[in-house]
């Protein structure tokens, strides 16, 4: 098969070498064309030369090419993925700084709360112009495959004012069911079937059967609670699995920061998290791990294109849900996933137009979703919370109504639990204001916001969070990976 995939932020290295060597994991896809572009031209010089090394190494027909014009690289693309994060480190770094200042602790800070809703104000109007180039330079019906944050909002913004056949696309399910095949005992996860639904990031295990046998929430609490390094890590998650009676997917440190309850008191926090890494719960952990994997990315090039030069073993491929949609849209191989679509009923207790997470069948006829899922009345409530934010902010981040934004950021569940409105008002400014260069649809509102930070009475506070680490060194990060090969 001859066809073009476009991937748009291929400058996020190691992802984008991952979906590459998945694609390539289907023997008819040996002889596609791989457009990389991004706006760093260093880093996809990088990536091309890791994935032509790949390409080298293992005799494939495979064309990779690679430019910053993105309509080019959009030319004629039959299936387009998206992986981008506009503003980068720099601004994700606002994302998290300002927001702690109103004592609004984050863990990571991409999906709602303050941190997640300015990341989609900022990558909105970027992705309509993906939409737009995709209408009129890619291949007619061409396949958008977002995979950037905040997923919900860049899917909503893309189907509902893009107009391109878009679905969204994310791992959490799939961590989540290792997380619970693991508990129980099973050889590995094929021996768990499962139904989740929800939203991205807060997606629930609403039915779990284990080589046929129904799993209730009794025995998933205990063996939650006897494994000895998930009682710890998982802490909130259990807590949640016992009041709601269903397992979320999303990790400890992300579910902390959709929910009003266990992030809103600075002595709280240490209580529900755990520091083994980043992901459990830690103070901008993400925007830490998110800044040292960088640095050791151009530190260490030399050694990842080495490793490039290897054969492609199709039993490694990845659980990312790309090569494997692609694979049963163009040979019509059965495959199912939880994807990211628009609701129109297939959550019976969720809006219309809400961007739901459910199960889905991919074949030649497309991605088609199980329909009729009801969700547990808990979990409809705390979707719905969600989805209320996610709606507003999209129409802000379109619109450039900063009243509407503020609206959104106030309705948010941790926001809402910690600030007030005044405070959330001039949280906003600010954080408009910083990111201004990234936000060209306020660009009107920003002289205005300015005027009012220069006046404003509020309170802030220098506060770097309640479980806060440093990024680390080089040598730091060296060191911490030959002491665990050593304990290996």
């Amino acid at each position: 098969m001859s066809f073009k995939i476009a991937i748009i932020g291929a400058g996020s290295v190691g992802f984008t070498k991952k979906l590459f060597t998945d694609l390539l994991c289907v023997p008819e896809f040996r002889d596609i064309e791989v457009a990389l572009t991004d706006i760093s031209q260093h880093n996809l010089d990088m990536i091309r030369a890791i994935l032509e090394k790949i390409v080298e190494a293992n005799g494939f027909p495979v064309k990779v090419t690679a430019d910053t014009d993105r309509r080019r690289a959009l030319e004629g693309a039959k299936y387009i993925i998206s992986c981008v994060r506009v503003g980068g480190l720099e601004a994700y770094a606002d994302d998290i700084r300002i927001p702690l200042k109103y004592g609004i602790d984050q863990c990571v800070g991409d999906t709602i709360c303050a941190g997640g809703i300015l990341y989609g104000q900022r990558n909105i109007p970027v992705i309509l112009d993906f939409c737009k180039d995709i209408r009129e330079v890619a291949a007619p019906g061409a396949k958008f495959l977002n995979y950037a944050n905040p997923m919900a909002m860049n899917t909503w913004a893309a189907i509902e004012y893009g107009k391109v056949d878009t679905v969204g696309l994310c791992h959490g399910v799939q961590h989540g069911a290792e997380q619970i095949a693991e508990i129980l005992g099973a050889k590995s996860v094929s021996e768990l079937d499962y139904i989740c639904s929800g939203i991205n990031h807060q997606t629930w295990f609403v039915d779990l059967r284990l080589n046929g046998r129904k799993i209730g929430k009794d025995e998933l609490v205990a063996a939650f609670e006897a494994h000895p390094v998930f009682s710890q890590q998982e802490k909130l998650r259990i807590d949640v699995l016992k009041r709601f009676g269903v397992y979320s997917t999303e990790s400890n440190g992300h579910l902390s920061e959709y929910l009003p309850w266990y992030r809103k008191r600075p002595e709280e926090i240490a209580r529900w998290i755990d520091m083994s890494d980043w992901i459990h719960g830690e103070t901008g952990g993400y925007l830490r791990h998110s800044t040292e994997t960088r640095n050791w990315f151009e530190t260490e090039f030399p050694q990842f294109l080495a490793s490039a030069a290897k054969p492609i073993d199709p039993a490694r491929r990845s659980n990312e849900h790309a090569s494997h949609i692609l694979e049963a849209l163009e040979t019509g191989r059965v495959y199912r996933g939880h994807f990211n679509v628009k609701n129109n009923g297939v959550i019976s207790n969720l809006p219309a137009d809400a961007i739901i997470e459910s199960p889905g069948f991919v074949d030649r006829f497309g991605i088609n979703m199980v329909s009729g899922i009801t969700l547990p009345e808990a979990c409809a409530a705390t979707c719905m919370a969600s989805i209320n934010v996610q709606r507003m902010s999209v129409h802000a981040a379109v619109s450039g109504d900063i009243d509407l934004l503020k609206l959104a950021v106030l309705h948010d569940p941790l926001v809402g639990a910690v600030a007030t409105p005044e405070e959330v008002w001039q949280m906003v400014d600010e954080m408009v204001v910083a990111q201004a260069r990234w936000l060209p649809q306020y660009a009107d509102a920003v002289p205005a916001a300015k005027e009012r930070l220069a006046k404003s009475s509020v309170k802030t506070r220098d506060w770097a969070g309640a479980a806060r680490r440093n990024v680390r060194s080089i040598e730091e990060l060296r060191a911490e990976k030959s002491a665990l090969k050593k304990a290996v």
